[in-house]
This record gives structure tokens, C-alpha cells and sequence, in this order.
């Protein structure tokens, strides 16, 4: 039986925070899905396909990797993806209380859903999208938090 897990979120800008963690999630699980949600009520900087580009690009030297998108309800993607396994990362304490209210919720729309925590390597443990989005805006190097594709895309958003 082939484990699929699933690794949500906006990833607006794929970090190597997000890379770390589905690196090292590839070596657990038989396949990942990178599932980007669209999220227009967060107003993402960048578009859902350059979104899904840029991972698909950041994350091609993984086989057992794929990107997508969606715009239903997780769970019910989950369901589509005959997932039964959601993948989490903390970065510090303070993610665990919106983590552990979410994989409860998730679990009472979808009682067969586990939600696998993982923390990044320390070195990228204070690396957020929201903090790469706020460099980059102000004209900042990222360049050593994203992967080279994603800084040039920022740069170029900026311009």
C-alpha cells in the first residue's frame, strides 16, 4: 500500500524552510503532494500558477514529489487524494496552538486524516514566507532563504 502524504499551504514564496521539510518528508513517505491553495482571501503576493511554478521547479529533483493546486475544503481534497496523512511544520512553539486546533478540525471532517509534524532543520527555523515577502518588497537579499528561481521571481514582481 503505497503512503501518499500531503504537505499543504500557500507557500508564497517556496522557502528553504518548506523545501527542508518535504526533502526529508520524501524519505518517509512514498509520495508527497505539495498542494498549493489558491487562498485569495490571505491576498497572496504572487499568482497561483507562479506559486505552483516555482515549487514545481524548487522541487524537481525530487521523484516522489508532485505540486498541485486547489480550491476545496482540505479535507476534502485529502479524501480526493485517497490521503489518510497531512504534514505539518512548526517553527516555534508558538505554530503548535493554530497546528493542534487545525488537526483536530481536520479530524472531526475527517476521522482516518493524521497530521504529521515535522520541524525544520535549525537553520531554517525562523524563515517564513511573510517575513521573505517583507525583504524582498524592500528591495532586501533573500537570496540565501529561497531558492535562486525564487528570488529572481520576487525581484522581478518588485521591479
Amino acid at each position: 500500500m503505497t503512503k501518499t502524504a500531503i504537505y499543504p499551504g500557500t507557500f508564497d514564496p517556496i522557502t528553504n524552510g518548506h523545501t527542508d521539510l518535504v526533502e526529508r518528508a520524501a524519505k518517509l513517505f512514498d509520495r508527497i503532494i505539495v498542494a498549493i491553495a489558491s487562498s485569495t482571501k490571505k491576498g497572496p503576493l504572487l499568482s497561483l500558477d507562479k506559486r505552483v511554478e516555482l515549487a514545481q521547479q524548487v522541487l524537481s529533483h525530487l521523484d516522489n514529489v508532485e505540486v498541485c493546486s486547489f480550491n476545496i475544503l482540505f479535507t476534502r481534497f485529502a479524501k480526493q487524494r485517497n490521503s489518510t496523512i497531512v504534514i505539518r511544520g512548526l517553527r516555534a512553539v508558538s505554530d503548535f496552538e493554530f497546528e493542534f486546533q487545525l488537526a483536530n478540525m481536520n479530524r472531526a471532517q475527517y476521522p482516518e486524516l493524521e497530521s504529521v509534524f515535522m520541524t525544520p532543520s535549525e537553520k531554517y527555523s525562523y524563515i517564513s514566507s511573510t517575513l521573505i515577502r517583507e525583504i524582498a518588497s524592500l528591495d532586501g537579499d533573500v537570496s540565501q532563504f529561497v531558492h535562486p528561481l525564487v528570488a529572481q521571481a520576487l525581484k522581478e514582481h518588485f521591479k
